[in-house]
Parts: structure tokens; C-alpha cells; sequence
């Protein structure tokens, strides 16, 4: 009698075990995401036109966005440069991205400098029924920076910057609570650029740059409220140059990035046997609770987002990689007044999908440099720039103080 009873009570426990099952919600997005996505926008059109990269091009004017160790090799003593970008100009003409920046180099071995990006998302007129007039607000985003830079060889420099920054998408008018985000970051960077050496055919000069962005403490909006993290970001580049002769050149340069911010993990729940019931139903019950299924935990500090990010994708290696994004530039000068400029930028479908091609150039005239570029949407999800012409526009001081080249 007693080993039927305990046959009895191992079936029931084996039936049991295999009647629950683990269900992983549907529709789940592997895109990181984090707050004040606008700060990964190139707001320069010589960027633009090349794929988004600047990490490891020749230093200008917008080398504040990208690197600013370059500043100290640049042969102007100081600049001043702005920029407009629209946004959205398909759908709305009130949402763009403006961005100004000044460098100024206080000797062979160092330089300072500065900017000021602001995001406007347009007028929105806020109503409660058909015949209110309605309020009109004009949420908004804005960083500034400074930055120190330093030569440590002759080929080779370091910056480190520091940023404010503010984010007011909160409606107060809608949720009294509301308020806008503050919140500090940093960024170091490095740069090397070679002498000019002599080949078979022509001559070149490498360049390579790092640069770490946005390092600093999550945020959010109010005291109850989701905490976001910055877009921390790590940027790889490499270069070469071309010098056919004294004319014309051609510069060429690879770029890749990853956010180095927590994958959001799979979550699911285990679907158990409930009372009147004879097998799972399907749906999450108020006694079970949603867990991890595959992945991380993306509560984390700022600190511990950066470490975990490389290796707490849900598909293993393999999705760690697709987190990477890669950019192609080509830049080609004349008498280094004209320039024309091609670039490709890739992203991983299942990770935002950003796929696009752009073309840019640019001209100088005495001691100022207008640049333009456009940009062609490669990927089955449109891009917010799809078809946007960008301009920026470079005064130099002091050119031709420092010879660098």
C-alpha cells in the first residue's frame, strides 16, 4: 500500500512539474533605448555627409561633437561654427536640432573649448474638449560643454569634457508633478594623427581616435518616476589619408560604436496550475510573477550599465555584436577649398535598424567653411532625416597660425 503511495505522489509531482511552463511576453524589443536620444544625432553636415563619424577625422570646427582632442591640431588658432539641423521636416517644419561650438588653442600643446546644442520639438497646442482654445507649450532639450585638451606626444592628444545638460518634456500643464530633468556628464577622448610619410605613389598620414561619451548618473523627471540612462556611448575609428599631391587628397575612414547601456532582458512568467483548473491557462495570474527569462537585470547604476553592457545581451555573443554599429566616410579635397564627401551607416535590424547612405560638401572661402549634406534612408523603417539637407557653417581666426600639416 505504501509503494503505491508513493507512486502515486511521484506521478502527481511529475505532471505537475511538466504542466508548468514558462511564457515569455510577445512583441519584446532587444532596441536599447535611454533618454535625450537627440545627443546621438550628428548635428554637423561634414559628419553627416560622411555616415555620421567624426571620431577619427581631421579636426573642424564640430570636432567638440565627436573628439575634441583633435582641436589641438588644427592650424587656425580658434573658431567659431553653427549648425541646423531639421527633424522630422516630412511631417512638421517646427522640430529641428541647432548646435554652436567655439575652440580656441592656447599653445602648441593645448586648446579649450565649448558648445551649446539646443532641441526643439516645435508649438503643440494642448486642448481639453472641441471648443477650447487650448495652451501652447514648446518642450525642449538642451546640453552645454566645455572641454580641456592636452598633446601628450607630438602625434597624439587627450580631452576630457564636461556637459550639463536638461531635458523639459514633461507637461506640467498635464502633469502637475512633472518637472524637467537635470542631470551632468562627461567625455574623454583621444587622437593620433601621423606625420606625413612618403609612398611609392603618393604620400599619407594615419589617424585613429576613441572616444567614451555621456559618462554620468541616470535620471528622471519627477520623484516617482522611471530612471533614465544617458546614451553612453564607446566610438572606434581609424583613418588614412591620401596625398596625390600638393591639390588633392582623399581621406578615407572606418568608425564603429555601441552604447554601453544594458540590453533590456526577455521577461515571462511561469504559468502554473491555478485552483478549478486542469492544466495552464495562459495568461498571468496575480500569484505569478513576472521574471527574467533571458538576460540581465537592467537596474543597475550608470557604473555597473557600463560593465554589464557587453556581455548581457539575451542572444549571447552573437546579439553583443549586432549591438555595434559601423560607418564607412570618404572625403575628398581639392586645393583644400572644395570638398565632396560619400558615406554609409549600418545598424542591426532587430536593434533600431538605421540603415542609410549620404552625400555631403563643402567649400571655403577665405577664412569661412559652409558645408551641406543630404541623406538617403537604406532601411525598411524610414529615417527621421530621410531627405534632409543639413547646413553648417565654420568662421576660423588666426588660420595658418600653427602649421600641423
Amino acid at each position: 500500500m505504501k509503494k503505491y503511495l508513493i507512486t502515486l505522489i511521484v506521478f502527481a509531482t511529475i505532471n505537475l512539474t511538466f504542466a508548468q511552463e514558462t511564457v515569455t511576453f510577445p512583441n519584446q524589443s532587444s532596441v536599447i533605448t535611454t533618454g535625450v536620444p537627440f545627443m546621438l544625432i550628428a548635428p554637423d553636415a561634414r559628419a553627416a555627409g560622411m555616415g555620421d563619424i567624426g571620431v577619427a577625422t581631421s579636426v573642424d570646427g564640430f570636432s567638440q561633437q565627436w573628439n575634441p582632442a583633435k582641436y589641438v591640431f588644427s592650424e587656425a588658432k580658434s573658431g567659431v561654427s553653427l549648425s541646423y539641423t531639421p527633424y522630422l521636416s516630412k511631417l512638421v517644419n517646427d522640430i529641428s536640432i541647432g548646435y554652436i561650438t567655439y575652440f580656441n588653442r592656447l599653445n602648441e600643446f593645448s586648446a579649450i573649448s565649448a558648445s551649446f546644442k539646443y532641441f526643439s520639438l516645435g508649438e503643440i497646442t494642448l486642448t481639453q474638449g472641441e471648443n477650447d482654445p487650448g495652451i501652447n507649450v514648446k518642450p525642449n532639450e538642451f546640453t552645454t560643454d566645455v572641454a580641456y585638451t592636452l598633446r601628450l606626444a607630438d602625434q597624439f592628444s587627450m580631452a576630457i569634457a564636461l556637459r550639463y545638460l536638461r531635458s523639459d518634456l514633461r507637461i506640467d500643464q498635464v502633469d502637475p508633478n512633472a518637472d524637467a530633468a537635470n542631470t551632468f556628464g562627461a567625455d574623454i577622448t583621444g587622437y593620433y594623427q601621423s606625420e606625413e610619410d612618403a609612398y611609392n605613389d603618393f604620400n599619407g598620414r594615419w589617424r585613429a581616435g576613441f572616444a567614451i561619451q555621456n559618462l554620468g548618473p541616470k535620471f528622471k523627471y519627477d520623484d516617482g518616476g522611471r530612471e533614465n540612462f544617458q546614451p553612453t556611448t564607446l566610438r572606434l575609428g581609424g583613418g588614412f589619408d591620401f596625398i596625390f599631391d600638393e591639390y588633392n587628397k582623399l581621406g578615407v575612414t572606418a568608425e564603429v560604436a555601441k552604447l554601453l547601456v544594458p540590453t533590456p532582458p526577455e521577461l515571462g512568467y511561469v504559468d502554473t496550475i491555478q485552483d478549478g483548473d486542469t492544466e495552464p491557462n495562459g495568461e498571468q495570474d496575480p500569484n505569478e510573477p513576472t521574471i527574467i527569462v533571458s538576460g540581465q537585470d537592467n537596474d543597475v547604476s550608470f557604473i555597473d550599465g557600463i560593465f554589464q553592457s557587453f556581455g548581457d545581451a539575451p542572444g549571447g555573443f552573437s546579439e553583443e555584436i549586432r549591438e555595434f554599429t559601423w560607418a564607412l566616410g570618404a572625403e575628398y579635397t581639392y586645393q583644400d577649398n572644395f570638398a565632396f564627401r560619400a558615406g554609409y551607416f549600418n545598424e542591426a535590424e532587430d536593434k533600431g535598424a538605421r540603415k542609410f547612405f549620404a552625400l555631403g560638401a563643402g567649400f571655403k572661402y577665405t577664412t569661412i567653411n559652409v558645408d551641406l549634406s543630404y541623406l538617403f534612408s537604406a532601411s525598411r523603417i524610414q529615417s527621421p532625416l530621410e531627405n534632409t539637407l543639413r547646413f553648417s557653417l565654420t568662421f576660423n581666426f588666426g588660420a595658418g597660425e600653427y602649421d600641423e600639416y
